[in-house]
């Protein structure tokens, strides 16, 4: 099938790849986001999916809105069979919708219809699920409430990241795109409609709701860490300053010994009490400075048993 790609972040990157590498399909174009500021000096810079396209030597399409008429115009004479999408990050009308043949194919890391939204990875770890994946989907007006073509699941670690967890679901990912767009193509595919029950949402994660309450229950801080990492970063004060929890942290077992935020230091590690049992601190940021081990910052900062995150 002739083929224009949707995406824009490096998530998308390996689905881009694998439909590269298909000998059964063409990807004739690629849309992505605008080029963005970025680095100190905040010049322009093309996203993951341009830069990777234009290394492919494959025309990139970057309209500020996919409604544009000269885009639409253009993907009307590109005459794609279908669009595959991936973390495009734009609003799809249906101006753009009825263009290709077969619509457009989004790729999701949920298990639809759980975690409908901008960020289903970071909920299903802030949430506890123990089992999450990703499915493709026929795009409508709904908020990814189109009918499924397929799916795969993926275990939820203990230790994971939402970074972690969102790069393993991105290289799977990339397989059942390719395998949609071949079921599509042969017509062994057919979309099934989502059930109505079991709908939950994944509004995309601010900062203040990145924000440690240290009264909040040590396994529930633990998955906050976990799910905002890398982004936004779950954060706390100290000092009066911001301090970011840029790794995870330990659940040490047992009885609570520390109130809510009060900090423990040893030679080699850090604890912090919160409204269960303690925490040992994995990394830490400091405002203005790079990720450091937890030990390290305290023994910089000449911390002191007793003190208190979150005042």
């Amino acid at each position: 099938m002739r083929l224009v790609f949707a995406g824009t972040p490096d998530v998308a990157v390996p689905s881009l790849e694998a439909l590269l590498a298909s000998d059964r399909h063409e990807v004739v174009a690629v849309v992505t986001r605008p080029d963005a500021p970025a680095g100190r000096g905040r010049k322009l810079v093309a996203s993951p999916v341009g830069r990777r396209a234009a290394e492919a030597g494959i025309e990139v399409l970057k309209p500020a809105t996919p409604s544009d008429p000269e885009f639409l115009a253009r993907l009307t004479e590109l005459a794609p069979d279908c669009c595959p999408v991936v973390a495009y990050g734009a609003l799809l009308r249906e101006s753009a919708l009825a263009i290709p043949v077969h619509g457009w194919v989004n790729l999701h890391f949920s298990l639809l219809p759980a975690w409908r939204g901008a960020a289903p990875v970071q909920h299903a770890v802030l949430a506890g699920d123990e089992v999450t994946g990703a499915a493709t989907f026929l795009i409508e007006r709904g908020l990814d409430s189109g009918p499924v073509f397929g799916v795969l699941t993926e275990e939820i670690r203990a230790t994971d990241t939402s970074g972690e967890l969102l790069d393993r679901l991105a290289r799977s990912g990339a397989h059942l795109l390719t395998a949609t767009m071949d079921g599509i193509e042969d017509g062994s595919l057919v979309a099934v409609p989502q059930p109505a029950d079991g709908v939950t949402l994944a509004p995309k994660i601010t900062v203040e709701d990145a924000r440690i309450d240290w009264k909040h229950p040590a396994l529930r801080i633990d998955r906050q860490v976990r799910g905002c990492a890398p982004a936004p970063g779950a954060w706390t004060t100290f000092r009066g300053e911001r301090l970011k929890l840029s790794g995870v942290v330990r659940l040490l077992p047992g009885e609570q010994t520390l109130a809510p935020g009060e900090l423990a230091v040893a030679k080699n590690s850090v604890r912090v009490g919160t409204g269960s049992h303690d925490l040992e601190l994995g990394e830490v940021q400091p405002q203005g400075k790079k990720p450091m081990r937890a030990a390290d910052w305290a023994r910089g900062a000449r911390i002191e048993s007793g003190e208190l995150l979150g005042v």
